[in-house]
């Protein structure tokens, strides 16, 4: 395949903005910005699964307190019963003993569900505080996200628009060459990711092997329109002042 060296040349041109379109999809799959949103979605998860444990917890705790404050109503009922009776004075002496004793007993289980209604309502405060934490938490990985969502969207425009530029500079460039020779140069880029490459001292800018001395004769007696390859990596070498030849 013959090419002039001044269009063998423009295949560094176009080699250098096919690798910036590379170097543009590999940003675009490890982009920073994109792991940013991703570790603030897992921290927002977290958060958001603190916040609804906390729910759990305050709505047991508030379970417990209708019920203990159910069973006080009910002992304060029972004991206002058992003083009305005794009021009344129309009870006997073995009724008067029962009542008595039944209202002591009232009293004492009256106190101890006072003292737990009173533990259960401390903790349910502390869980409040507890969920208002969480929940200021979750609002700020929420905002947190949206911040790093905008900035990864920015990121994306950022490398679609350059992407662009590349693909419109590529397409300039890519209608100069001879049908053969661009044909060699895709065939070659889509097995090996670069097609073309400056022989630079000695050494192919594709895989950065240096020729041997042999290799180096053949290409040094081989016409200036002819196109070489590396004989390692197959790339298309183009040939300069600073090939060293």
């Amino acid at each position: 395949m013959n090419a002039e060296p001044s269009i063998q040349s423009k295949l560094l041109d176009l080699a250098a903005v096919d690798a910036e379109l590379t170097r543009i999809e590999h940003r675009r799959k490890v982009l920073p910005e994109e792991q940013e949103v991703q570790r603030l979605e897992a921290e927002r998860t977290t958060r958001k699964d603190a916040a609804v444990k906390v729910e759990i917890i305050i709505d047991d705790l508030d379970r417990d307190i209708r019920k203990l404050e159910g069973e006080i109503e009910a002992v304060r009922k029972r004991e206002e019963r058992d003083r009305g009776l005794l009021t009344a004075g129309s009870v006997n002496a073995k009724q008067l003993s029962e009542l008595q004793h039944e209202l002591g007993s009232l009293e004492r289980r009256r106190t101890v569900l006072e003292d737990e209604l009173i533990d259960v309502m401390e903790r349910r405060e502390a869980a409040s505080a507890n969920h208002d934490h969480a929940g200021a938490n979750l609002d700020q990985a929420e905002q947190d996200l949206v911040d790093a969502e905008r900035r990864r969207d920015d990121a994306l425009a950022d490398l679609k628009v350059a992407q662009q530029r590349c693909e419109s500079d590529r397409a300039a460039l890519s209608g100069g060459f001879p049908a053969d020779l661009i044909a060699a140069y895709e065939k070659q880029r889509a097995g090996f990711g670069v097609g073309a490459a400056l022989l630079q001292a000695r050494r192919c800018g594709a895989c950065r092997i240096e020729l041997d001395r042999g290799e180096i004769s053949r290409i040094t007696q081989t016409a200036a329109d002819v196109v070489v390859r590396c004989p390692e990596c197959n790339a298309i070498l183009v040939r300069t002042k600073q090939s060293g030849l």
